[in-house]
């Protein structure tokens, strides 16, 4: 069988040389870069082959695993209504779309004028009298190689509903106003928009963002609707490239909320949605390190800060001096505020606390006034139940509606009283053939070199024990504060039925555990965030729970990066990895200011082009910088052309590197790299090429690590 492998593509060395602090790097494969290179297609194109070909035999157990994802889900299925106004807004999908339907359905008021209605009682599949499509998504995706939603607001008289639309997955889009009535499209005028959507409340005017040639959302503009998008207005503009910018309107339509952020500073400014010309105010001013969260809660402001608090704490400000904050409540010892929510009732606060995310509700006073004292937290009581604030769109609504999920939990939405109270649970996400008593789930600690007690997130099946032998997969990301918190994945029954034990470590460089954490993985203190994964997988070796020669890992785009450094740190730890959009090349990418996102990037890894301790810390760690004449895992990465985060060429030049420089035997650990030519960081549209493109990597996962067949 191995005579009859065919060759691995391999690139033309082009030899470029790079000088910072008096270092000259030369890379042979930096030419790779210009994707309107007919060569770079053709080398991009060579590497799908030789992916097909090497994967080849796995075709049957692909066609498994999209069976199996496929028969976890109820394909015809629908959302939970969501009431904004008199109307249910419902997302609805249809057993062989790939795209869901939007409806809607006018509220039948409640008999007591003091509750809020429960949404209708609806059948997948079927239509009530009065439910009206709205969108139809899939329809719209017909004879598109790609195709994304970026936005999706009903106006505030419920006539006109605008949305933005991806067709190269480049997260630049076009907008469109439609007229629900007549259900004609009346305004596509403006091209080349960012994330988010506002209506003026007389419905003259959308605001919206654009991106700037590095994809940096730097601008808030306004658009007269129904006219030339040449006529539009700049409402305000960042400059500084280290931040990016959004919007969003308050909860009682009155204001729109604006806010420009980098990884360590924040501002934010109101503007008055009934003088939709006027300028914004700014809600708190910008001062380097203060971070913030705002929302508009009717009489005041809620602000959610770390001005003198590293955990945190929730402050209140009038509107007519919305920079002078007063604390209400500061984050006690080992927890994290992260965001605020307003209502007429209560103010929600989403925080993290003992690792995991939840969510606190502080009712309100007759005047408005915040009762911390009768502050009270929404719990399940499960080791690894993760809650958030879900859709909950109306500024008068007397429930809340928050979403519950653990790795065996599906995810559950349900809503409680603003004053407290039991929970009325509206629906848990159906999943055929899934029994949760066949598995367990637990938290466990891995210790890191200097001490540090790490948690992993960990679930297999009940009859799997200890034993040593065991195929195991390890996720993991660590950056930015993003927190990878326990949820439902059904594409992972596929793994546990297959004998693996499933785990996540909490690594540094996220936010799992808090500030502390996050700023312990950053800067020249990143090495920790991979150090951490290589403890974390050893645990689970030293356990019992995971063979020495079975354990794989998973990390996409920073955690693309972790992955690349773990192998290079300890490769003899891992027997397969799934590098998704991998940002490997991150030396090459932050040296250079021009490409998207650099300059903002620099208060996450530094600024190595100015910085010479910088540049030497992360030529020490970036995965391209250091591969290493030693075995190897097998490697299966993948990427998009059109990704504007991580671009193609970073997996392109490490891939070919690695092929050079490992002593692995590339028959038995073959590293294979995926390139979608037509589709964005996140991959294939559609749900049933996603599972198809899950499939390709599972499968090539579970063949290298010997756990095709299911248990």
């Amino acid at each position: 069988m191995t005579a009859e492998l065919p060759a691995a593509p391999t690139p033309v060395q082009r030899p470029t040389e790079r000088t910072h602090h008096g270092d000259t790097v030369v890379d042979p494969y930096e030419w790779m870069r210009d994707k309107t290179d007919p060569e770079v297609i053709a080398h991009l194109e060579a590497e799908n082959a030789y992916a097909d070909a090497r994967t080849a035999h796995l075709e049957g157990l692909r066609e498994q695993l999209v069976k199996e994802f496929v028969g976890h889900t109820q394909e015809t299925d629908l959302s939970v209504p969501v009431r904004r106004g008199d109307w249910w807004y419902i997302t609805r999908t249809t057993e062989g779309d790939d795209y869901p339907k939007f409806t809607r359905l006018p509220v039948q008021p409640p008999s007591d004028d003091n509750t809020d209605p429960l949404p209708p009682a609806l059948e997948p599949g079927v239509l009530l009298d009065g439910e009206e499509v709205i969108l139809d998504a899939q329809a719209m995706a017909s004879g598109q190689d790609f195709f994304s939603l970026g936005g999706f607001r009903p106006s505030p008289q419920h006539d006109l509903l605008a949305y933005a639309v991806d067709v190269a997955g480049d997260e630049r889009f076009a907008l469109e106003i439609k007229d629900l009535g007549s259900g004609e499209v009346i305004d596509q005028a403006v091209t080349g928009a960012g994330y988010g959507l506002a209506f003026s409340p007389d419905q003259q005017w959308l605001f919206y963002t654009r991106v700037d040639e590095a994809w940096r959302q730097h601008q808030i503009w306004r658009h007269r609707i129904g006219s030339d998008a040449a006529e539009d207005v700049l409402v305000i503009e960042e400059t500084d490239e280290k931040f990016t910018i959004g919007l969003a309107p308050s909860r009682d339509g009155s204001t729109l909320i604006i806010g420009a952020a980098s990884t360590t500073t924040s501002e934010y400014w109101i503007l008055d949605l009934t003088d939709p010309t006027g300028e914004p105010v700014s809600a708190g001013g910008r001062r380097q390190g203060v971070e913030y969260d705002l929302d508009h809660a009717g009489d005041r402001l809620v602000i959610v800060h770390n001005d003198g608090n590293v955990g945190f704490a929730l402050a209140e400000a009038p509107l007519d001096d919305p920079a002078a904050w007063r604390e209400v409540v500061a984050a006690a010892e080992g927890e994290r505020f992260e965001s605020v929510e307003a209502f007429a009732q209560a103010i929600v606060l989403e925080l993290r606390t003992g690792g995991l995310a939840s969510v606190r509700v502080f009712p309100r006073r007759a005047d408005g006034s915040i009762d911390v004292g009768a502050a009270w937290d929404i719990s399940h009581g499960g080791e690894l139940d993760t809650v958030w604030a879900d859709a909950s769109p109306n500024w008068d609504q007397t429930r809340l509606r928050y979403q519950l999920t653990s790795l065996l939990t599906p995810p559950t939405v349900a809503e409680v009283p603003m004053a407290g109270g039991e929970p009325i649970i509206l629906k848990r996400t159906e999943v055929p053939n899934f029994d949760p008593s066949l598995y367990v789930e637990r938290r466990e600690w891995a210790t890191a070199a200097d001490g540090t007690r790490i948690p992993l997130s960990v679930m297999h099946r009940k009859d799997v024990t200890a034993d040593g032998t065991n195929p195991g997969y390890l996720y993991g990301y660590g950056s930015y504060e993003a927190s990878m918190d326990p949820s439902f994945g059904a594409t992972r029954l596929s793994l546990l039925d297959r004998g693996l034990v499933v785990a996540i470590a909490h690594i540094r460089g996220g936010g799992e555990m808090g500030r502390p954490w996050y700023e312990h993985g950053k800067l020249l203190q990143k090495k920790n965030t991979f150090t951490d994964f290589v403890d974390s997988a050893r645990h689970l070796i030293d356990t019992g729970w995971v063979a020495p020669d079975r354990l794989s890992a998973e990390g996409r785009s920073a955690g693309g990066l972790l992955m690349g450094a773990i192998t290079n740190l300890a490769p003899e730890l891992f027997r397969a990895i799934i590098a998704g959009v991998p940002f490997v090349d991150a030396l090459t990418t932050i040296l250079d200011p021009s490409l998207p996102l650099t300059v903002g990037e620099w208060e996450e890894w530094g600024d190595p082009l100015h910085d010479p301790e910088v540049y030497a810390y992360m030529k020490e760690y970036s995965p391209y910088e250091n591969i290493r004449a030693v075995e190897y895992p097998a490697i299966f990465a993948s990427t998009s052309l059109n990704d504007t985060r991580v671009f193609f060429v970073e997996p392109a030049k490490w891939v070919a590197r690695l092929r050079e420089t490992v002593t692995s035997d590339q028959a038995e650990r073959p590293i294979v790299f995926r390139c979608e030519m037509v589709a964005g960081h996140g991959g294939r549209s559609g749900r049933y090429a996603k599972w198809e493109q899950r499939a390709d990597e599972l499968a090539w996962l579970l063949d290298q690590i010997g756990a095709t067949e299911l248990v």
